[in-house]
């Protein structure tokens, strides 16, 4: 194995990307391009479940595909990687120029 190829299996990874491709690919699906701005990640659990809070902010050209999607999303059934969808909630939608920032919060937790 090269120094690179054993470099690479170290590098750690976001908790909340296998929950951004999900949301990428559906936005697609749905005739939206958005684009990751920032994402944070802090674990949670309950007295039953094990998983963590996201925090995930991303762009888009404003058009009404988007605003559809946007409406329909917290009922959206997106399966982020291994883990199970708990919650997703648009917390905010800022107009920037032609663009709109998106805040989403997300719940994700361990499959059992």
């Amino acid at each position: 194995m090269t120094l690179l190829a054993r470099f690479k299996r170290r590098l750690p990874t976001d908790p909340a990307l296998p929950l951004i491709r999900a949301l990428i690919a559906d936005a697609a699906a749905n005739g939206c391009t958005v684009h990751l701005v920032a994402s944070a990640t802090r674990d949670w659990a309950s007295a039953t479940f094990v998983g963590a809070q996201h925090s995930i902010l991303l762009t888009a050209i404003a058009s009404p595909a988007l605003t559809v999607w946007l409406a329909a999303l917290p009922s959206a059934q997106l399966v982020p990687g291994r883990d199970l969808l708990g919650d997703l909630t648009v917390d905010r939608v800022s107009p920037v120029g032609n663009e709109c920032q998106i805040e989403l919060s997300a719940l994700t937790l361990v499959e059992a």
